[in-house]
């Protein structure tokens, strides 16, 4: 996944563990029985590596390009697949942004994260229109979508809380409508000992709204919802 709201791994992870745990079993389930001889799968805003793993474990033998911009996460995306034997020669990680990414000229699948929402509809068209022509027919494109499919005020709530040996580790999101079919999302990251603030980082952005079934107008292709974070769209 790519870099969501905040700079630092650490808080990702948090979050990111928390959230892909109930979505690993669906991501793996809609990869499975993907042929992967015809290229490798597509790994775009692949973040800390979660699902970098869950894709490797789902298709085994298939080469993986795991793109990721931002430094920290792919400092410990590259950290994972260093200390992975089998997939130190799987995958290859790239640091372009979607927009920028050079593709191979044949993909098996896709799976995209945290990623789509960034880019407005025309930078989401080229987008298609580059990985469509690489796919096979029936091959998956795994997409992440967010709860919201329209803009709409969302009041600050915590996504994430753990412990980690004497600190704890929070994570609070709340959001506004910023525009047409864009949300201003707030993001505050808060580490603490005891009552004590040891950290705490604050940043927003902006993300484009839609739903599955809007991707699917966009891009022709049929469309699946596998959980409320998860959706699959199929040639």
């Amino acid at each position: 996944m790519i870099d969501y709201y905040s700079p630092t791994a650490e808080f990702y992870d948090l979050v990111g563990g928390q959230h892909w745990a109930h979505s690993d079993p669906a991501l793996a389930s809609a990869l499975a029985g993907t042929d992967t001889g015809h290229g490798p799968v597509l790994d775009l805003g692949a973040g800390t590596g979660r699902t970098t793993e869950v894709i490797a474990r789902a298709l085994p033998g298939a080469r993986i390009l795991a793109v990721e911009p931002s430094p920290g996460m792919r400092a410990a995306l590259t950290s994972r697949v260093v200390r992975d034997e089998d997939l130190r020669p799987r995958v290859t990680v790239v640091a372009d942004r979607a927009q920028d990414v050079e593709l191979p000229d044949r993909l098996s699948a896709a799976v995209i994260c945290g990623v789509l929402g960034y880019l407005d509809r025309e930078e989401r068209a080229t987008l298609w229109d580059r990985l469509l022509e690489r796919l096979p027919a029936g091959a998956p494109v795994v997409v992440e979508l967010m709860a919201l499919s329209t803009p709409q005020p969302v009041a600050p709530m915590r996504i994430a809380r753990q412990r980690l040996g004497d600190q704890e580790y929070e994570a609070w999101l709340s959001g506004e409508p910023c525009g047409t079919g864009q949300m201003r999302w707030s993001a505050t990251w808060r580490v603490l000992n005891g009552k004590k603030v040891v950290r705490e980082v604050d940043v927003t952005h902006k993300w484009y709204t839609f739903g599955i079934q809007d991707l699917a107008a966009e891009t022709g292709m049929t469309a699946k919802q596998l959980t409320p974070e998860l959706g699959v769209l199929m040639r």
